[in-house]
């Protein structure tokens, strides 16, 4: 379930779109006439657009309301994502995707020093995404050369037949940073494929407006020599502290390891989401931490957990290699991760 997605309620007749996701898993969803409601995720299942077309000309809100063919439909407004797929363990393909139920024109580049000290623009693609459509580009960008990539910019324009209020272009700039795009691992929108997401029409990332004569882009804030050089000569007391808490060896991923006061209401999908969630943080608190070698202990069980993992392991931009560990010890119920 992601941001634009429409839903309907379990136990009412309302249906909605996806506008944010709360604490504690609740989910804001923007229903009819504009109206938002906190919702809890398990009270909520997605609607088929087929199935969204029906509802909306023949539900009715209150017995003396009768829903016309012209009343106003639902729409999903946000929801554009620039995506990165990994090909292999070494590239990445780059994605536009159009999650929203608007068609956006849109033209995507790249923005990188010039020899001369100033910004270039490297145009890499312009068309026109259809609701609910993604554009794959042609380069490949290499995960080696990760601190290299570029500045990714995206410019569009929105666009829906028939009466809509007027909204502002979309100006977007992107730059990957290690410490946050690892972190971004999901299932990719309309692809439905694993890799990572960032949202570019976020609410509160919206850019400002220029000034109406100016057709110049932004340009980057510099940086004297003379800064820099008293940055990286201030003393250690003044710089922040980077801490990851190291893992120990071996980890244990069984739900009564986990949860030693009981399970209380989880049902099976969420014990194995904890159980994936405290592997995922765990590998990369290794990672970070610069552990050589990592254990999990999963169980044989259904087999589900194993699965899980030595898919996600197989992905993974940091591990060299990974292997069942000590047969004699834990037969085949645990892995031994290598990291890079």
């Amino acid at each position: 379930m992601n941001i634009g997605d429409k839903v309907r309620l379990l136990r009412a007749k309302e249906q909605g779109v996806v506008s944010r996701f709360l604490p504690d898993g609740m989910i804001e969803i923007e229903i009819e006439d504009g109206f938002r409601i906190p919702v809890m995720r398990s009270e909520l299942v997605p609607v088929s657009p087929l199935e969204s077309e029906r509802l909306l000309k023949t539900t009715s809100y209150a017995p003396q309301r009768t829903v016309t063919p012209s009343a106003p439909a639902i729409l999903s407004n946000q929801g554009i994502y620039l995506a990165f797929m990994a090909v292999n363990d070494r590239e990445y393909t780059l994605h536009l995707i159009n999650n929203t139920d608007w068609e956006f024109a849109y033209v995507l580049g790249e923005e990188s020093a010039g020899a001369t000290g100033g910004v270039q623009f490297r145009g890499l693609h312009s068309g026109l995404l259809k609701p609910k459509s993604q554009q794959k580009m042609n380069d490949h960008y290499v995960h080696a050369s990760f601190e290299d990539w570029p500045t990714f910019v995206v410019q569009g324009l929105w666009f829906r037949a028939g009466k809509s209020s007027l909204r502002a272009p979309l100006v977007k700039r992107f730059k990957a940073r290690t410490t946050t795009f690892f972190k971004s691992k999901t299932t990719l929108p309309v692809l439905n494929l694993p890799g990572f997401l960032t949202q570019l029409d976020a609410e509160s990332d919206q850019p400002q407006a220029s000034a109406p004569n100016s057709n110049r882009a932004p340009q980057p804030k510099r940086i004297s020599p003379d800064e820099l050089k008293a940055e990286m000569l201030k003393p250690k007391s003044e710089l922040e502290d980077i801490s990851f808490e190291r893992p120990s060896a071996v980890v244990d991923l069984h739900v009564e390891k986990l949860l030693p006061n009981g399970t209380g209401n989880r049902n099976p999908a969420d014990l194995l989401k904890l159980q994936l969630d405290t592997f995922e943080k765990t590998l990369e608190n290794a990672i970070a931490s610069g552990m050589n070698e990592i254990t999990f202990i999963h169980g044989l069980g259904s087999g589900s957990l194993r699965t899980e993992l030595h898919k996600r392991l197989g992905k993974h931009p940091n591990v060299r290699f990974f292997e069942d560990a000590q047969k004699q010890k834990f037969g085949y119920g645990a892995t031994k991760v290598t990291i890079k």
